[in-house]
């Protein structure tokens, strides 16, 4: 008999050999809330402000993962920069998870398959094609997964409060960006998606597998619809991290 795929051979069995909990202990001082930041320039300020302190440090054999607090609004949130691409970043979240974190929103950057989303333009995340192979391993195989819909409104609820600019709608996360194709991108723009990027649908299945809250935020950056790439790089593009992250702040504060 003629083997599946190993990507489609999910698998339910719990506990896993490696369990993060059996690990990795939670601390007291871990808040309950966490904003997962793709920008370490935003850190890097925040730091130098004296906004962050240090909790904890994750590693892996390329370096520590420092994990930092910042109070904001009388509440203790904290912030990890997991690295790029679904695997470092699921993994990482696990140990948020089984450090203590319970409710996440996730913040970094995305191409856009719109030419009209401008550069910069808030996106919240409502599904994503699963398109890498992470979410294989927490969820039974699927074309898509969604974002919980009691998150999905507290998400809009807060950025509508604070009157943030922002759209919403599906993303295709990929593990190739250099293999993103133009007849790929077309079947993906025919699908509905109107962003791409390489994390959301891992880090959605990782929450759905733990039964922890997450939503996520994206800033709109380079336009692959086209027949060429367009990077639409200019030097304000900075204050879009930072207003992703203070975006992503205000909504992890309302879940």
């Amino acid at each position: 008999m003629e083997k599946r795929l190993p990507i489609l051979e999910h698998n339910n069995e719990r506990p896993a050999v490696i369990e993060p909990a059996k690990v990795i202990s939670s601390i007291p001082e871990m808040p309950e809330r966490a904003v997962i930041l793709f920008y370490q320039d935003v850190i890097e300020t925040l730091l130098n402000k004296g906004l962050l302190k240090k909790i904890v440090d994750r590693r892996s054999e390329v370096g520590l993962y420092p994990v930092y607090e910042i109070e904001y609004r009388g509440v203790k949130v904290a912030i990890l920069n997991p690295g790029l691409g679904a695997p470092s970043a699921a993994g990482f979240y696990e140990e948020l998870i089984a450090l203590g974190v319970r409710k996440t929103i996730a913040g970094g950057s995305c191409g856009v398959l719109k030419r009209e989303i401008p550069r910069g333009k808030i996106i919240v995340v409502e599904s994503a094609i699963r398109d890498e192979g992470t979410s294989y391993h927490y969820l039974e195989p699927s074309r898509e997964i969604a974002v919980d819909t009691e998150v999905l409104e507290k998400v809009e609820v807060s950025l509508e409060a604070l009157s943030i600019p922002h759209i919403k709608g599906k993303t295709w996360t990929t593990d190739a960006f250099y293999r993103e194709t133009k007849k790929i991108v077309k079947e993906r723009i025919d699908e509905g998606c109107i962003a791409v990027e390489m994390e959301a649908s891992a880090l959605m299945a990782v929450s759905k597998f733990r039964n922890v809250l997450f939503g996520q935020l994206l800033s709109s950056g380079d336009d692959v619809s086209g027949e060429e790439w367009d990077r639409r790089f200019h030097p304000e593009a900075d204050s879009h991290k930072e207003r992703v992250f203070w975006a992503a702040i205000e909504c992890c504060l309302n879940l």
